[in-house]
């Protein structure tokens, strides 16, 4: 099949794997379940190859997350429910009626203004659809990541003026929960308290998220990158030991902490 960048042939592909004469006998036995952890990864390696700004990379894991888009509605097409073409219209047809400042004769003063009007449209949406939910926090996914749902929860709610004045009483409110922790686990029971340990932990994180609200920062991005450093550092911790002829698992606690600070003033030295 030749290479020609049309849609079409993107479909017909999947289609071919999902034929049951002759197709894949993976992609045959999958359903949405199944399906759905893998356009959870490809939003995430796309999201990854942007942190790296890898446009190539990019390209391809975009590639990835639009074949999970085609997979889907595959097998929705399969079952009569809709299929590709009606997933495009239903997503114009929504940018269209959620931008009538672009499309119609509304007109917005900013950025917040936009934001405003997209969730009144979103709401209006919900309703007429015959959603009866009229709080604040309506409409926000159980399936989102729990970073992105409680920053998404928090900015609701700071919609009606719930909200913290600034960072300083956020922070406060993150060493207070600290010692809540801490008071958990000089308890001694672990096992045994395990459930308020969960709770306070919980707690702990809500508030970290909101701090990262407040300073405009992706709290999945910021722990994204975290990991990045994490590995990044513990991966030459590993290369400085075996320089030494040994592992990082032989050596104390004490000489790890220390290749660990030396990793860390050779990457400031950088």
């Amino acid at each position: 099949m030749a290479e020609s960048g049309d849609i079409a042939e993107l479909l017909a592909v999947m289609a071919r794997l999902r034929d049951p004469d002759g197709g894949c006998p993976w992609d045959l036995e999958q359903d949405f379940s199944t399906i759905a952890p893998y356009t959870i990864e490809e939003a995430y390696e796309v999201a990854d190859a942007i942190d790296r700004d890898d446009l190539a990379d990019l390209k391809d894991e975009l590639g990835d997350l639009l074949l999970q888009v085609v997979f889907h509605a595959q097998m929705a097409q399969e079952r009569g429910a809709f299929a590709f073409g009606d997933v495009v219209a239903a997503i114009c047809g929504k940018m269209v009626r959620r931008h009538p400042h672009v499309f119609g004769d509304d007109t917005v003063d900013d950025t917040d203004a936009q934001t405003r009007n997209w969730e009144a449209i979103k709401r209006a949406e919900r309703e007429a659809a015959g959603h009866r939910d009229g709080s604040a926090l309506a409409g926000i996914s159980r399936g989102l990541p729990e970073w992105q749902r409680a920053a998404k929860l928090q900015s609701r709610a700071a919609r009606v003026g719930f909200d913290w004045p600034g960072p300083e009483p956020v922070i406060a409110k993150l060493h207070e929960e600290i010692e809540e922790v801490r008071a958990e686990f000089a308890r001694g029971d672990i096992g045994g308290n395990h459930a308020r340990l969960q709770d306070e932990i919980g707690d702990l994180l809500f508030v970290a998220a909101n701090l990262a609200r407040h300073a405009k920062v992706d709290a999945g991005a910021a722990l994204r990158h975290a990991n990045h450093k994490f590995e990044r550092r513990f991966r030459a911790m590993e290369t400085l030991a075996a320089a030494e002829d040994t592992s990082l698992s032989a050596l104390s606690l004490e000489r790890q902490e220390a290749l660990w600070q030396q990793v860390k003033r050779q990457e400031r030295m950088d």
